[in-house]
């Protein structure tokens, strides 16, 4: 039998919490040799784009991947659950939202390792659809007082204060222009779709840590070479996927500044082998991009959550 998990199945089962929890232990596995990732892989077509990302967790006795297709208009995420020891497909999950919840999840744990303690105060730049979990994670792992948002649509970028503020029990206020929202700002989210930069090296001040989390194609750039540049410490979800994807990073490399391999990543930071913030005054980076792992450990509580609470439908295949 293969458990079927809905949209508002998923929705029943994930919190941020455990969403945090898994992304720590997600990064943790693969650095310290317990996990593989994949990078993603697409295929373009005139119609739309289909990706894949692969991964695999021996030690949850599970090894998969997440597919999805979008197209304007249109869009389709399923996360397979393959069992090793059996060999059969166990479930398949729709990964709409459980997307949306683990990539700010992901934001969550590298801010808990590498902005300030005492940070409480948040910028961000984007109010979309998935700006909502950056923002609550960042909420969970430090204790923030005041939030700031910038968007460029400004009357859903009122509702989007409103419904935050209520979510989060944080004054979520709108915010002028992008500098005003980074300007003073502990932790600044970066989460657009924006083929040029959004956030300027001019703004930033000692000590803060960013998290940018949209650039996950080369084609797309949230952040300028002068922001690269002013980061003491720049970490990464993988070294593999940011060389394929990280349009943020691209034209340092190019330019000779920067090398991929410089990159530390930050399971690495969690499991202690290499540093991340070492002082106060520093300035780091945390790229976001997306990996299978990160849906496969995710996906494997899910269905283990669902089989305990009786959530989801049994599907007679494979039998």
């Amino acid at each position: 039998m293969i458990r079927y998990l809905s949209e508002s199945d998923i929705q029943k089962l994930l919190t941020m919490p455990l969403a945090l929890d898994a992304m720590e232990q997600a990064h943790r596995a693969l650095a310290e040799q317990r996990a593989i990732d994949v990078p993603r892989a697409r295929i373009h077509l005139p119609t739309g784009t289909q990706h894949v990302l692969q991964a695999a967790v021996p030690e949850l006795g599970y090894i998969g991947f997440k597919y999805y297709y979008t197209r304007p208009g249109g869009k389709s995420f399923y996360v397979h659950l393959i069992n090793t020891e059996s060999a059969k497909l166990e479930a398949v999950i729709e990964a709409v939202w459980m997307s949306m919840v683990r990539t700010g999840a992901a934001s969550g744990v590298a801010t808990k390792h590498l902005a300030n303690p005492d940070a409480s105060v948040l910028g961000q730049i984007g109010a979309g659809y998935q700006s909502e979990s950056q923002l609550e994670a960042v909420c969970q792992v430090r204790k923030i007082k005041a939030v700031r948002v910038f968007a460029r649509t400004r009357d859903k970028l009122a509702a989007y204060c409103d419904r935050m503020s209520k979510k989060t029990g944080i004054a979520v206020q709108p915010a002028e222009s992008a500098e005003a929202a980074v300007r003073g700002a502990h932790v600044v989210n970066v989460i657009t779709k924006s083929a040029e930069p959004v956030l300027k090296g001019e703004w930033l001040e000692p000590g803060q840590h960013i998290n940018a989390a949209g650039s996950n194609a080369l084609s797309r750039r949230e952040i300028d070479d002068a922001t690269v540049r002013k980061c003491d410490v720049i970490t990464v979800d993988s070294r593999g996927t940011a060389e394929k994807e990280c349009g943020d990073l691209l034209p340092a490399v190019e330019k000779g500044w920067l090398r991929w391999n410089y990159l530390t990543e930050i399971g690495e930071v969690i499991a202690g082998k290499v540093p991340g913030r070492t002082s106060a005054r520093q300035v780091t980076l945390y790229e976001s991009h997306g990996m299978g792992l990160q849906d496969l450990w995710v996906g494997v509580k899910m269905l283990k959550l669902a089989r305990e609470r009786g959530i989801g439908t049994d599907l007679a295949v494979g039998l």
